[in-house]
């Protein structure tokens, strides 16, 4: 019923200037949106956190459409339930599929990542090459190159699908020779061609961020998706009057659907500290 913006939106988020303690609804097929964690620590540092992991479901780049709609439905129904006051979709794939879905179904603010990070590039670059990089199933949905032609019609897009990297990542492997040999033969069409930017459409690649600026050249314009929806949520909070004051940091909650112990485990690499108790919460 409601979308980024608007008068509709507003007033939804003006009535509800009271709720201000409730927290922020974060959800991902993984570990991977732990990146638009610690952007939320960054830029929120006052906002309670409710993060949603898939860990039985995911990778959800292999999965129909239909599929990711469902379990993002489920995933926001769980976040909306537990009092959240907005809802970020950390995963690129399920962002391309399923906002639309989520954003007519609940009467609160929900964020994905491809706009954002498509805005962000055509706003630099209006008539400029953009590359994005993601996994087979964001690239293969076209949704970075749809959005960067409603924002920057003049620009050219590039986007190649870079699946190797996400277990690269997940191993702790974010530099080294391996993960440098993968990441310049997948960065290959891009030599030539010398992009003006370069999306990071996968939420474990801004771990990556030095490399590809290694192998790019630094005048590469990189940008972070989770970063940019994390910016426009705080747009959002500060309009509604829900942006919390004060020194208080906030708490962050952690649910995943399968497999806590592993996701302990890789959280804690993409946090840079350790976690503490992840619920587990099956549909």
């Amino acid at each position: 019923m409601v979308g980024t913006g608007g008068a509709k939106l507003l007033r939804i988020q003006k009535m509800n200037r009271s709720s201000d303690r409730r927290p922020i609804g974060v959800f991902d097929s993984g570990v991977g949106g732990l990146t638009v964690v610690r952007a939320l620590w960054r830029i929120l540092p006052g906002q309670d956190i409710i993060y949603f992991g898939d860990m039985a479901r995911l990778p959800y780049g292999s999965k129909s459409g239909e599929a990711v709609t469902r379990f993002s439905l489920e995933i926001a129904n769980f976040l909306r339930r537990r009092g959240v006051k907005m809802i970020l979709v950390a995963c690129n794939t399920a962002s391309a599929y399923a906002l639309g879905t989520l954003q007519r179904r609940f009467r609160l603010p929900v964020l994905g990542v491809i706009g954002p990070g498509a805005k962000a590039a055509a706003q630099a670059y209006p008539r400029g090459r953009i590359g994005v990089v993601g996994t087979s199933g964001t690239v293969h949905s076209r949704s970075f190159q749809k959005a960067l032609r409603r924002y920057a019609s003049g620009s050219k897009v590039r986007a190649v699908a870079c699946p190797l990297l996400v277990p690269l990542v997940e191993e702790g492997w974010w530099r080294g020779p391996v993960t440098e040999t993968v990441a310049r033969g997948y960065l290959q069409p891009f030599r030539g061609w010398r992009p003006d930017a370069l999306i990071l459409g996968c939420t474990h690649y801004p771990l990556l961020r030095g490399l590809f600026g290694k192998i790019l050249g630094r005048r590469v314009f990189l940008i972070d998706p989770g970063e940019r929806m994390v910016q426009r949520a705080r747009e959002i909070l500060k309009g509604a009057g829900w942006k919390r004051a004060g020194r208080r940091r906030g708490r962050t909650q952690f649910y995943v659907s399968d497999n806590p112990e592993q996701f302990r485990r890789l959280g804690g690499r993409f946090l840079g500290k350790k976690i503490g108790k992840v619920y587990l919460k099956r549909f």
